[in-house]
């Protein structure tokens, strides 16, 4: 790691670019203040205070802002950071960004302001990865959990561990030193303390999965045969007239996508082009039939409809020869109108909303782990394959102690696992690794 590089001034656009209220331009770097005292034109610049002013060029006014200054090591990264808040047009905060890089600053990477962060001790590696979380949180639920992570929720988890397993060492690595003055740990009692840290671990992972689900989000296409009512359930779940909707066998042609959140999981649903063996269907719907197989293909979940009044005809039985090798739910639609009820189908309607409350509740059954415990924070897919080591490392020890092994033996693998749960928070981490972290965040952040 280049250190000379690292902490060069760095300088980029925090908010999205476009048309805006507000457009922010962010430095940082032990030049900060120089850099932007050099183009601003205003009250007292002092750190710690709002100062409102002008970005100047030459004399020339560019944009009336407020710049707010923070001294090391009371920022965001931990170094001299100012943040110049202008007006959110294109062009005026490519042209304050533009004056920042001229007197001094260069552009930053990705992430390079949340990895300095981390760089500079002001959080660890699972705070980092909760600012990228909560960012791209897709559902109220998720962004929670990710606001815990940056807190330190998922940290405070590890540590405790840690401890518990570095005091367990500690115990070893003591007698092994000192066997005069020390007597070693009970086999008993280190079968005991190993135990009860690999439960603690197992209990983070079993909300790995659902952790994943509701950064990801998953698939649910809708499928049946035409005027089944899958576009009505689709503005249905929505609560959005998104499709269109006729009595007209056909009318939906293409893929149609939205996203919304079920009982916190991200959901991409997706209305197809109803399925039928047809002489009289033309290109375009043909087209259509061939998209709606793709999706099913694709799809984490499909809901499967069949018109409840008219009941399970030949072409319904066909498509779900087609669908039931997938997890599916069975939808008998209209049951405002229908004849008479199936027990292995889900009755709703669209237009009274009967059981679409049940048919959300069935979904977030179907699609997260039902014996995963609910925490109040997350972990991703590397925090898990740290968690995974160390488990592994710990079910090592527990196996040498059970066979009553040398316990200086013991001891590496429980060291592995401390190494291992180190990586959760960043304590023990590659160049590599790191920059792969923050290469995912946006430029700004």
């Amino acid at each position: 790691m280049n250190i000379n590089y690292e902490f060069e001034t760095i300088a980029a656009i925090a908010t999205p670019l476009g048309m805006g209220g507000v457009g922010i331009v962010r430095v940082s770097g032990e030049k900060a203040f120089d850099i932007v005292q050099n183009i601003f034109q205003g009250k007292n610049f002092v750190p710690g205070k709002i100062c409102h002013g002008w970005i100047t060029e030459n004399g020339k006014k560019i944009d009336e802002v407020v710049v707010l200054p923070f001294k090391s090591p009371y920022s965001y990264t931990g170094e001299d950071v100012v943040e110049i808040q202008g007006h959110g047009g294109l062009k005026v905060v490519n042209k304050i960004l533009e004056l920042v890089l001229k007197h001094g600053a260069r552009m930053a990477q990705k992430g390079e302001f949340t990895k300095r962060a981390f760089l500079n001790h002001k959080m660890d590696l699972s705070q980092a990865e909760a600012v990228l979380d909560l960012i791209h949180a897709k559902t109220d639920n998720f962004a929670q959990k990710s606001a815990n992570n940056l807190s330190g929720a998922l940290t405070v988890e590890t540590n405790k561990i840690k401890q518990n397993i570095f005091d367990l060492m500690s115990r070893i690595i003591v007698a092994v030193d000192f066997p005069e003055d020390v007597e070693e740990p009970s086999y008993g009692y280190l079968k005991e303390q190993i135990a009860c840290n690999l439960k603690r671990i197992e209990k983070i992972l079993e909300g790995a999965k659902n952790s994943n689900i509701m950064r990801q989000g998953i698939k649910i296409a809708i499928a049946g045969c035409p005027n089944a009512g899958k576009s009505s359930l689709f503005n249905t779940l929505l609560n959005l007239e998104r499709a269109i909707v006729t009595e007209i066998p056909g009318t939906t042609r293409d893929i149609i996508q939205e996203t919304l959140d079920i009982g916190g999981i991200p959901v991409t649903l997706i209305d197809t082009a109803g399925i039928r063996d047809d002489a009289e269907i033309d290109k375009v719907e043909a087209i259509g039939i061939d998209y709606t197989k793709k999706c099913v293909i694709e799809a984490d979940l499909i809901l499967f409809l069949f018109d409840s009044s008219a009941g399970m005809t030949e072409n319904d039985k066909k498509i779900f020869e087609i669908i039931k090798e997938k997890p599916y739910i069975k939808i008998a639609s209209k049951a405002d109108i229908a004849a008479q009820k199936s027990e292995d189908a889900l009755y709703i309607s669209s237009k009274s909303g009967e059981n679409i409350n049940e048919l959300k509740k069935r979904i977030r059954e179907i699609v997260l782990d039902k014996n995963s415990v609910e925490s109040d924070f997350t972990t991703n897919k590397r925090q898990e394959e740290c968690l995974l080591n160390a488990r592994q490392s710990l079910e090592k020890a527990l196996q040498a102690a059970e066979n009553g092994e040398i316990q200086d033996l013991i001891s590496i693998d429980i060291k592995s696992a401390l190494i291992a749960l180190g990586e959760v928070t960043g304590e023990v981490i590659t160049d590599d690794i790191l920059n792969n972290i923050f290469d995912n965040f946006c430029i700004g952040k």
